[in-house]
């Protein structure tokens, strides 16, 4: 497996280019399962997590067109996804086990042909992450449901029929899944907490570009009014929050100014608060975020994951990181997932004073500073957190099982490099 070395040290200074987002693009992807029709969708990020999902829908017999554009003056790429007619429904292990996200698949292949089988997905391990919201919605609209041999396996005899459902807690998978399949559903369906996520908004926007009728967009509440059939459409999908985040953290980590171009800083409002209250400076363009930690005393400032609008969970290491070199204490309580505090260990490892109390909340106490070792990511946010703490350890760190990094930030070490970040990628040949 490949690792990526960093000499910590340098304040980073320049401008970061934000990609697409990949929690718009995996569902978005999905979406195209829902029209024999070409659906073309541009700014897709370059990442591991597309490459496994493009994988998948080969396997179902999906035609898939890639081009690369420039956005901005930067490479995207722009992909056309063609289902005529699927050459399978089964959405097989090999594949589904690199990503949760495959998930997405099951509620389109169930609204347009009726059948499906899904393997039960992998993908981070961050704790529990069931299924059952998915599962009992679609059970509520009509599918009738089994867990065999390790799949899911869905059936109707007919549309699926719009149902009132109300979610016990504001799931973003299970939100997209409904929305996909109901807006194929005879008939009307309210999905109650619902989730509000931007990417949510944007999967919105584009099914009702292909002819769907669902009303509610940033809302709890959104009401989807079955059509009997969808088109194609060419869709581009928004910019990656998370990303924008975790660079905004390594400009205030380094006490550096980084120009995010390209960021929203509506999806960013609690992070760019949080940001503020410890003391960075943050400025807004008309097309940028500007991340400005040049003179900036960091202290601390507690923070509680919670849904969209709270403060996201795929940036808690990151700040986790950032809390670790500034004064003070702070307190970081994880609301969303559990066990997603197993970078604490490897912090720690680095000098960080870190106190974890149960699953759900850690006290970090600032130190002066962080030391380089070799560390261990364990999932996808977590690797990037021990990045932030090696840019500005004293000496070398090593991080290993770096392959989480390629799913979900596109160009990491280029990005790192062009801001002057002293970091490079060390191939297993190497």
């Amino acid at each position: 497996m490949d690792k990526i070395k960093i000499i910590g040290g340098n304040p980073l200074f320049g401008k970061v280019f934000i990609s697409g987002a990949k929690n718009t693009a995996l569902p978005i992807i999905c979406a195209s399962l829902l029209t024999d029709e070409p659906v073309t969708i541009k700014n897709i990020p370059f990442l591991s997590d597309i490459k496994s999902l493009n994988n998948l829908l080969l396997q179902l017999g999906t035609d898939i067109s890639v081009n690369e554009e420039l956005l901005n003056g930067h490479n995207t790429q722009t992909i056309t996804y063609h289902t005529p007619q699927p050459t399978s429904l089964i959405a097989p292990y090999d594949f589904v086990r690199k990503m949760r996200a495959s998930y997405y698949v099951l509620g389109p292949l169930l609204a347009k042909y009726r059948h499906v089988e899904l393997s039960l997905p992998g993908g981070c391990a961050i704790g529990a992450r069931p299924m059952d919201i998915h599962l009992t919605s679609l059970e509520q609209m009509g599918a009738r449901i089994e867990i065999k041999n390790g799949y899911v396996v869905a059936d109707t005899d007919d549309r699926l029929k719009g149902a009132h459902i109300a979610f016990h807690s504001a799931s973003v998978g299970a939100t997209c899944n409904i929305l996909m399949a109901a807006a194929l559903a005879e008939g009307t369906t309210v999905i109650e907490n619902a989730a509000k996520e931007p990417e949510i908004a944007d999967l919105i926007r584009m099914l009702n570009k292909m002819g769907a009728h669902i009303e509610g967009e940033n809302t709890s509440t959104l009401t989807i009014y079955g059509v009997k059939k969808l088109h194609g459409v060419t869709h581009q999908i928004i910019n990656d929050r998370i990303e924008a985040g975790s660079y905004a953290v390594a400009a205030a980590i380094t006490k550096g100014r980084i120009e995010l171009i390209n960021a929203n800083p509506e999806y960013l409002k609690t992070p760019l608060d949080i940001l503020q209250k410890m003391g960075v400076k943050i400025e807004l363009t008309p097309n940028s975020i500007i991340v400005d930690a040049q003179n900036a005393v960091l202290h601390g400032e507690d923070i509680y994951t919670d849904y969209y609008p709270g403060f996201p969970t795929d940036l808690q290491a990151q700040f986790m990181a950032l809390m670790c070199v500034s004064e003070g204490a702070s307190m970081i309580t994880e609301n969303i997932w559990e066990n997603r505090f197993m970078h604490v260990p490897e912090l720690m490892r680095m000098g960080a004073n870190i106190n974890v109390h149960g699953h759900a909340s850690a006290i970090v106490r600032g130190v002066k500073k962080l030391s380089g070792a070799p560390v261990m990511s364990t999932d996808l946010r977590a690797s990037f957190s021990l990045i932030l703490a090696g840019l500005v350890a004293e000496g070398e760190t090593i991080v290993n099982r770096v392959y989480h990094l390629d799913r979900g930030y596109e160009s990491l070490e280029e990005k790192f490099k062009a801001v002057g970040a002293d970091i490079e990628r060390i191939k297993e040949a190497d």
